[in-house]
């Protein structure tokens, strides 16, 4: 059944991300890509923030295409990724889904399923040396849908004077040396790790991949996050927080100060693209060598591999000028300005030993740890399953509710939510 542009708003509702349920959701397929490019193209992207990525993305970047490209003109879309969901839906819904489309890791097999995106060529793939992981969530059903821009990876970063002081000499190597370290480092105000300054949904994703858990099966057809692994490493939180050396409620918002820049808190999880905060907000901190990262490891060593993705709408009538744009965008100048602005990874081991990557130590050792890289996603209901991780969990955290109940009341809403699929 068609789902009209009203019944599709209805499901989204305020703030909150449509499930992309029932059947008929998708567009119609996109004509032959294979003509000359021309014609007048729209991109959504929820990236290039600011006056300087604009400046970047209008001038620069697109300044390159229009001059590959001088029979091809691009309007831009900009928004939030908290919005992007719902600006893509009702686009999707009212049939006036932009050409080109940015989106979010684990966000490819929900669109694809519904045939809202079109499927790129294989050997678009192995156009540039990207990294062999930042690839997989570009795929669905065996094809690739999408090209890699930039990625955000999770990982730990502490203060090396913190360590010094209190004499530990080496970063924690599984969570009992974490939990551990945490106790010592915690004093006079001072908590030794904040892992909740993050999204709870990552924060918990990387655990549980730490946990050498997983989220679903590799079909997405079932939820394999609530077996033990994924109870423990929601656990880990609750006893962080028994132990005193966490706090949920001291949480940092997105671009404030965090505590390991105020000295609040010894340990973090962030994201690869606090360097460049670092480097406006805090430059002594880098100058005098007080910061460092790691990867998070219990089981097994993980890094969360977050961050955005372009595609080609499947029903744009310039099929041709939207794959040219896509390819663009994923070109290595492209990635590097992209990744230069936002602090994030390049996903392509050609831009590996350029000066960003030497300079930005949070990128480098992301970089080198694209072995530990976990992406979260995995199943055609992701859309609707990961608004639901948030509040599901922090009851747990919050609360009197144990972590074997959150995870197992996450685990029917997910179960649900593939069912309806």
């Amino acid at each position: 059944m068609e789902l009209s542009r009203r019944s599709m708003l209805t499901v989204i509702g305020a703030g909150t991300a449509v499930a992309l349920t029932g059947c008929g959701a998708g567009a119609t397929t996109a004509g032959s890509a294979d003509g000359p490019a021309e014609g007048e193209i729209t991109l959504l992207t929820p990236i290039y923030e600011g006056s300087d990525g604009k400046q970047l993305l209008e001038q620069k970047i697109l300044g390159g295409f229009r001059k590959k490209y001088p029979h091809v003109k691009v309007n831009v879309d900009y928004t939030t990724y908290t919005q992007l969901n719902e600006k893509i839906t009702t686009g999707l819904a009212g049939g006036l889904l932009p050409d080109v489309l940015m989106m979010g890791v684990g966000w490819i097999p929900p669109f694809a399923a519904k045939q809202a995106i079109a499927p790129l060529p294989e050997k678009l793939a192995t156009a540039h040396d990207y990294e062999k992981r930042v690839l997989e969530p570009s795929r669905y059903d065996g094809k690739l849908y999408a090209l890699p821009v930039v990625l955000d990876t999770r990982i730990v970063v502490y203060r090396k004077d913190h360590f010094a002081e209190a004499g530990i000499r080496k970063t924690p190597a599984n969570w009992a040396e974490l939990r551990a370290v945490s106790k010592q480092l915690t004093k006079n105000g001072r908590m030794g790790f904040d892992p909740f300054s993050i999204e709870l949904r990552q924060c918990w994703e990387t655990f549980l991949y730490a946990n050498g858990g997983s989220l679903f099966s590799a079909d997405g057809k079932k939820t394999q996050f609530t077996d033990a692994r994924g109870v423990e490493a929601l656990q880990f939180f609750k006893d962080l927080i028994a132990d005193g050396s966490a706090d949920y409620t001291k949480k940092t918002d997105l671009g404030a100060p965090t505590n390991v820049q105020t000295g609040k808190a010894s340990m973090m999880m962030t994201s690869s693209a606090l360097w460049k905060q670092l480097e406006t907000q805090n430059p002594e901190l880098i100058k005098e060598d007080k910061v460092g990262a790691f990867v998070l490891a219990n089981r097994k060593p993980a890094m969360l591999q977050g961050g955005t993705l372009v595609t080609q709408s499947a029903s744009s009538k310039q099929p041709a000028a939207a794959r040219a744009l896509v390819e663009y965008l994923a070109t290595p100048a492209s990635i590097l300005g992209a990744a230069e602005q936002r602090g994030s990874v390049p996903g392509l081991n050609e831009l590996n030993k350029t000066g960003y990557v030497r300079q930005n130590k949070f990128v480098d050792v992301s970089l080198r740890n694209m072995g530990a890289a976990c992406s979260e996603g995995g199943t055609a209901a992701w859309m609707e399953i990961r608004e639901k991780i948030k509040p599901t969990l922090e009851p747990a955290i919050v609360g009197g509710q144990s972590a074997k109940d959150a995870i197992a009341e996450l685990g029917r809403l997910a179960e649900a939510a593939i069912g309806r699929m």
